[in-house]
């Protein structure tokens, strides 16, 4: 069922996050244990976004319907729908990320600067779904999977919003757009600043282990770019036989409060 055995424990853990969401939604009516469930779910539920990269490069399961279920699950999450990273990031991104001309997730503003975190993470959230669009045209056979999840997905939150609109925002909304703004902000956090055609120098690392586990090793940034198709689970293995080619300036601690736990 599954492709490699190691996507078993991360797919649990986030299928089981999203039941007890569900629970949650059905079970509870008190305003104030619904803003408490979402302050303390909210932020374990950002590292979603890594999980869902990873299953559009390379998908989890060797049946499709089983992937169109874990993406749905993956969406309530993350705001990312069936084929988005697929268009936007796999054949945006990894083949324009050296030129900001072109690149879906650029950071450099159209004079040629550098844009701040925040201006980045907005822009890119704003226009992902059109640029992905763009991207669509040169690959028609993703569009029928975008546009059908997609449907799916509003329907799927207008219903629950009809039977309680308070919940629906705050158990699904709100983390979903918490999830798509981490997932803007991470490709600042990997690329910003690097203007190179080389792509050794094109990316900053985490060898944080905290960071890699809670992000299925992303922080082998290096690595995954010169083989985004390479699973998750061996990236550690592809970046020793890279490392030296990648500069020290280019490895960097994650943010808070990740680099406040033991690296090692």
């Amino acid at each position: 069922m599954f492709r490699y055995r190691e996507d078993r424990l991360p797919v649990l853990i986030i299928v089981f996050l999203f039941l007890l969401d569900v629970t949650v939604f059905f079970a509870i009516q008190n305003r104030w244990f619904i803003v408490a469930w979402f302050s303390f779910s909210v932020f374990p539920k950002m590292a979603i976004s890594a999980w869902n990269h990873h299953h559009q490069h390379l998908s989890t399961f060797r049946n499709k319907y089983l992937n169109r279920a874990l993406e749905f699950v993956y969406t309530l999450h993350t705001g990312m729908t069936t084929n988005v990273w697929i268009l936007h990031h796999n054949l945006g991104h990894h083949v324009n990320y050296l030129d900001q001309t072109k690149d879906e997730s650029r950071w450099k503003r159209k004079d040629g600067s550098k844009m701040g975190m925040i201006e980045y993470t907005l822009v890119t959230a704003l226009t992902g779904y059109t640029r992905a669009l763009q991207v669509a045209r040169k690959h028609p056979r993703y569009q029928s999977g975008l546009f059908k999840m997609g449907v799916i997905t509003l329907g799927f939150l207008g219903v629950l919003a009809y039977y309680n609109w308070f919940n629906t925002v705050f158990v699904f909304v709100l983390p979903m757009l918490g999830g798509y703004l981490t997932t803007c902000w991470h490709t600042y956090f990997h690329h910003a600043g690097l203007d190179t055609d080389d792509h050794f120098h094109a990316s900053y690392n985490i060898t944080h282990k905290w960071y890699n586990i809670l992000t299925g090793n992303l922080g082998y940034h290096t690595a995954h770019h010169m083989k985004q198709g390479l699973h998750w689970s061996k990236l550690p293995e592809f970046h020793k036989e890279i490392e030296a080619q990648i500069p020290e300036h280019l490895y960097r601690l994650p943010s808070v409060p990740l680099r406040w736990l033991p690296s090692r």
